[in-house]
């Protein structure tokens, strides 16, 4: 047991967010068998799932607003600190606007994709189930509950994968998910093997102490600890889509159900990204001391290095948009591991700052693919946003605007992100950090090639079809709510960078 941690008792009364999520993922079971009418059943359950998740998001900025003290809870498996509260509020509002946008279609008790009949309940409480599994990522500090949390949202991302019954695509993606789930868990498992083998804990904590003491001993980090990091690294990297641990990427995004795709680019790939941080901050030490005398910088670097060139070099050519997003996906989880890579407080605040701005340009841009798709009769491709700047004008707005912050452009808030992590990098110094800024660089001009052949489509192309497009108004609501603060976070963006730099304490 670690020393001051809570007893499972006391730990309750810090664990609001969670088990108002599990309330809801009860409560929306139980409305589903008792309500009958289709409109009050769904209604309902969405209603109760973003009021859950409207708590869970107050309640931890609560808890970041009183300053409240870090804390070890259930003997120490979870973290109660502002690094947990903060990526908590991010999951709860990816979780909600992904229920909200996928309303309409549940509404009608089929899916705008495959005209199939579902059990909207189904979807919600998954989601639900999977907003849980993030929280716990973020806030997990020992390996066991590093490896239940990850395979919690795994397991639900292979069934949400695979929802559209039927589908040959689907159902290939969601096979291929769950192979490469089960190869990338076995080799975590073994990584953690060899690192409880040499410091005899599976607490963060207690390993950094452990690890600390060999490396002084022996002037250099043992050989086991370093097997087991990168083996620990195949868990981490499939579930933030890192090369070479991306290939199931592309046919999952491309055979789910857009809004579980959108889901899948955002919240799984945040949490991935705080458990990847935690563990080496807290079991690693390399925010304490520093990592000048460890492999780790380069390892890191080479990660995001292949997964920034796969990601936009398998992107170029692709005609199918949500493919194409896909790959995009990659592209960015890379651009994130070059702050991973610099190991300092500067990089960090950089990676968490860049997610928030990723959730709001991603999310929005996958959003607009499915309200096309929806019109098109299910046509993804580049030829169906042909003439949507005359047909659907605000829609081809906001679409424009998400791609251009993807690629980085100003005024957009993913260019924003890119300055931190590029001034991330050049101020850690060294030729090393010089050569990934370089790198990320490139990369970033060749996104702008697959992205600018959409915005060419949009406004350069006739469409083959003339007239408006019936797109639903909850659609270009929400469409044009997530570009607000696209746009805000490219001009007037240091309130919330200073919020996240402040918001990234974690309990020792």
């Amino acid at each position: 047991m670690i020393e001051g941690a809570k007893d499972n008792i006391a730990s309750l009364a810090y664990f609001g967010p969670e088990l108002a999520i599990i309330a809801a993922i009860l409560l929306v079971i139980a409305w589903d068998l008792l309500v009958k009418p289709q409109r009050p059943k769904v209604l309902g359950a969405i209603a109760i799932c973003v009021a859950a998740l409207a708590y869970s998001a107050f309640s931890s900025a609560s808890f970041l607003m009183r300053d409240m003290q870090p804390e070890n809870l259930f003997f120490g498996l979870l973290a109660f600190d502002d690094f947990a509260h903060t990526f908590r509020i991010l999951f709860a509002f990816v979780s909600a606007a992904i229920i909200v946008f996928a309303g309409p279609p549940m509404l009608s008790g089929s899916s705008p994709e495959t005209g199939e009949r579902r059990n909207p309940a189904e979807m919600l409480t998954l989601l639900m189930v999977l907003t849980l599994g993030m929280n716990m990522m973020a806030s997990s500090r020992h390996l066991l509950m590093i490896f239940l949390s990850i395979e919690m949202v795994s397991v639900l991302s292979f069934v949400l994968a695979g929802f559209k019954i039927g589908d040959r695509k689907s159902s290939e993606g969601a096979l291929k998910y769950v192979i490469f789930g089960g190869v990338s868990s076995g080799v975590m498992l073994y990584g953690m093997s060899w690192i409880y083998g040499l410091t005899a804990s599976l607490n963060l904590g207690e390993i950094y102490t452990a690890i600390s003491a060999l490396t002084a001993k022996t002037g250099k980090v043992p050989e086991a600890a370093f097997v087991g990091v990168v083996c620990m690294l195949a868990g981490f990297g499939y579930k933030i889509s890192a090369a070479p641990f991306h290939m199931w990427t592309p046919d999952v995004y491309e055979g789910a159900p857009t809004p579980v795709t959108a889901f899948l680019s955002v919240g799984p790939k945040a949490a991935g990204m705080a458990v990847l941080i935690r563990f080496f901050s807290d079991a690693l030490g390399t925010m304490v001391v520093g990592a000048s005398a460890a492999p780790w910088p380069i390892i890191a670097g080479c990660l995001a290095m292949a997964t920034m060139t796969v990601g936009n070099l398998s992107a170029l050519n692709q005609d199918n948009v949500k493919r194409m997003l896909a790959y995009s996906s990659i592209a960015h989880a890379g651009y994130m591991l070059l702050g991973f890579s610099v190991f300092s407080h500067a990089g960090i605040t950089a990676i968490v700052f860049y997610v928030v701005a990723y959730c709001f340009m991603n999310l929005g841009a996958f959003l607009v693919v499915q309200a096309i798709a929806e019109v098109n009769g299910g046509d993804e491709s580049v030829n169906a946003f042909k003439g949507l700047g005359r047909r659907a004008p605000v829609l081809a707005t906001v679409m424009t605007m998400f791609l251009i912050s993807l690629a980085g452009i100003p005024p957009m808030a993913g260019f924003v992100g890119k300055f931190y992590l590029f001034a991330a990098l050049i101020g850690g110094g060294g030729a090393w950090n010089w050569t990934l800024a370089v790198v990320g660089v490139l990369n970033s001009l060749v996104s702008l090639y697959y992205y600018a052949r959409v915005v060419r489509a949009m406004y350069l192309e006739a469409a083959d079809a003339p007239g408006q497009l019936g797109v639903r108004r909850i659609f270009g609501a929400t469409t044009f709510a997530l570009a607000i603060p696209t746009l805000l976070l490219g001009i007037y963006w240091g309130p919330v960078y200073d919020f996240v730099s402040n918001s990234l304490d974690m309990v020792r």
